[in-house]
């Protein structure tokens, strides 16, 4: 993707890496509000994009073990009813308008890839499973350098490989944090990188190195919400994720960025 053609939201809602309650691991603060799924001035094009990869490769974008195909349903049904109580989507006999004019037919058998052309957010479900939760299902379009089709049924830690901050003690404290969620009580956290390439979807094999990027045109952040569903009790991990150019941070803030990434 060059840059006439980027997806590029017009700022950023905050600055993660100036702020020391989201810049250091893992980040993780109490959700106060219903944002974790929202819309923002790049849903069309997020949206467009995101129909194009389900319908060329969803295999690349969409995986779900059958254990987790009663927490998917879970997670369809709740997502439609907040829909139906969102004015920009219209919900009809059999179909659904976006606030985009784009109408699909919504498919429960297809929980997850359903919900990946309504919602601007990727969607994972992560359930306990031998002391661990584990990525039993997702629906992925925008990875961050990681790829599906190695970390679906895979543990916290494993999925982790090889970020090197996240080690087993790292691993744990956030196996802690899992286990207390409440449903009530959601929790985020945001993340940030830079890029030369304002391509959304990046997946990436674990066995290859991230690139570094030389000119740093782009800002990617991921704002990463951490619900319970309260009847399956998964973890739904949604990733809601915005690209900026650098022009729009401040000189000081672009530095302080490079510094953080660096």
């Amino acid at each position: 993707m060059t840059a006439d053609n980027a997806i590029l939201q017009t700022r950023l809602p905050l600055l993660p890496w100036m702020d020391p309650r989201s810049s250091r691991l893992p980040g993780i603060q109490p959700l106060t509000d219903d944002s974790w799924i929202a819309r923002d001035e790049a849903f069309s094009g997020q949206m467009a994009r995101r129909d194009a990869l389900i319908a060329a490769v969803p295999e690349r974008v969409h995986a779900l073990l059958p254990e987790a195909e009663p927490a998917a349903r879970e997670l369809y049904d709740m997502i439609l009813a907040r829909l139906a109580a969102d004015p920009g989507y219209q919900l009809g006999a059999g179909a659904i308008t976006r606030p985009d004019g784009v109408r699909l037919r919504p498919d429960p058998e297809q929980p997850l890839l359903t919900l990946g052309r309504l919602v601007q957010e990727d969607l994972c479900i992560l359930e306990t499973g031998e002391g661990s939760h584990r990525l039993t299902g997702a629906i992925l379009c925008f990875p961050a350098g990681w790829t599906l089709s190695q970390k679906i049924g895979r543990s916290l830690l494993r999925i982790h490989e090889p970020v090197e901050p996240y080690d087993e003690r790292l691993a744990k404290g956030v196996q802690r944090l899992f286990d207390a969620i409440r449903p009530e009580q959601p929790l985020w956290r945001m993340n940030y990188l830079t890029y030369d390439d304002p391509e959304l979807h990046q997946p990436r094999p674990e066995s290859q190195p991230r690139p570094r990027p030389r000119q740093h045109r782009y800002i990617r952040c991921e704002k990463q919400s951490l619900i319970r569903l309260p009847v399956s009790r998964a973890v739904v991990f949604s990733i809601h994720t915005w690209l900026v150019g650098a022009g729009t941070v401040t000189a000081e803030e672009h530095a302080a960025l490079l510094a953080a990434v660096h």
